[in-house]
């Protein structure tokens, strides 16, 4: 397991590693990829592109990781991406916006054209014309293509975490509920 960690911090980061002090530390679900860790190491490279090395801002990735998340309604997913959403700017009434979807009053052309792209990959595994219209207007044919990789990554990682059903750690289930938990 020590290089499946190892492999997902890639040499070519664009991105920097988040603070570790008094984070979230997703030890469930490293636990459960620790029963294969050849699987965890190829899956730990991949992520590691998508986390760390990808042509994305920080922003439009966790917007991207959690609207899978309120799609696949996978609170460990979302509640470990919340906190990473901060760091990259996305304020609460946005962490709302996301769950509520792309047709939210409070978003830019930009982002709900992004938010819309998750919302058709996860229905259909594909685009339609004028979403990729629109991501043109603001993204780079890289970002568009880290985009879609982003949005499988973590729709895969969504189905772990229900497949095995994988509770939360001790340290996510401090944090706020999603706007689509069970009570919220």
């Amino acid at each position: 397991m020590a290089d499946a960690l190892a492999a997902l911090r890639p040499a070519d980061a664009r991105h920097p590693a988040p603070r570790r002090q008094g984070r979230p530390k997703g030890l469930n679900v490293l636990g459960t990829l620790a029963h294969h860790p050849e699987l965890a190491r190829a899956y730990h490279v991949f992520n590691g592109h998508v986390l760390f090395s990808t042509t994305l801002s920080e922003r439009h990735r966790e917007l991207a990781v959690l609207r899978v998340a309120a799609l696949r309604r996978a609170e460990y997913e979302w509640r470990q991406h919340a906190v990473l959403a901060g760091d990259a700017g996305i304020s609460e009434e946005e962490l709302a916006a996301v769950a509520e979807g792309p047709d939210a009053t409070r978003w830019e052309a930009s982002d709900a054209a992004l938010l819309r792209a998750v919302d058709e990959l996860v229905a259909g595994a594909a685009l339609s014309e004028d979403t990729w219209e629109a991501l043109a207007c603001s993204l780079t044919t890289e970002q568009a293509m880290d985009l879609v990789f982003t949005v499988g990554a973590y729709d895969l990682l969504a189905m772990v975490f229900g497949a095995f059903d994988i509770e939360l750690d001790d340290d996510l289930a401090t944090l706020p509920p999603s706007p689509f938990a069970a009570g919220a």
